[in-house]
């Protein structure tokens, strides 16, 4: 499986990234991290999240971290 990352994802991550860093700059980087990582580790086990709740189809995912939903 290959995850192509769209440019409206990562300016929205930015975006709050930034929104995090106006009261704890350092949770904002570690934030960031985090979830790029859970991204990353996506294509070794495609199937480990919940079936999408907005798509009806089982080859779609959601990636839960910290309230945030990414889907894949």
């Amino acid at each position: 499986m290959k995850l192509r990352i769209l440019e409206s994802f990562g300016e929205k991550l930015n975006e709050q990234v930034d929104y995090i860093a106006q009261d704890k700059p350092g949770s904002a980087r570690k934030f960031k991290a985090d979830i790029i990582g859970k991204i990353k580790a996506i294509p070794k086990m495609p199937y480990a999240n919940r079936k999408s709740i907005f798509f009806d189809r089982e080859d779609i995912r959601d990636l839960i971290f910290k309230g945030y939903i990414v889907v894949y």
